[in-house]
């Protein structure tokens, strides 16, 4: 399975469980060290806790890989998982607000996740 099919999965599996405003970010030009970013959001962190558990299970069992690390499960405010060429990040709402990742990266290309375009 390709990064680009693995981040698509992410992105659906956050879909499933009501992630908000998903997209998915070509930052590979940009950064070099990583392909992708999978950006989501939820309002309250027991559905930032679902979208982060319901990626990692559709990670490992449609594509047999667990993240390589996983950072902010303390406090469920920006759950990041790496995936190596693929980052997740799942935000409560106002984190991601305040951080404004897709502003940072808005060079970066979007690539269709849901829909016909995507399969």
């Amino acid at each position: 399975m390709t990064s680009t099919e693995r981040a698509r999965l992410a992105a659906r599996a956050a879909d499933d469980k009501k992630g908000e405003d998903i997209v998915v970010l070509d930052v590979g030009e940009i950064m070099g060290i990583v392909d992708l970013f999978v950006i989501a959001h939820a309002s309250n962190t027991r559905l930032v806790r679902t979208i982060v558990e319901e990626v990692k299970k559709q990670l490992l069992d449609h594509a047999g890989v667990k993240p390589r690390s996983i950072e902010g499960i303390d406090d469920m405010s920006w759950v990041l998982l790496d995936y190596g060429d693929v980052v997740v990040h799942v935000f409560l709402d106002e984190t991601r607000e305040f951080y404004g990742l897709e502003r940072l990266w808005s060079d970066a290309p979007r690539i269709v996740w849901n829909g016909a375009a995507a399969l």
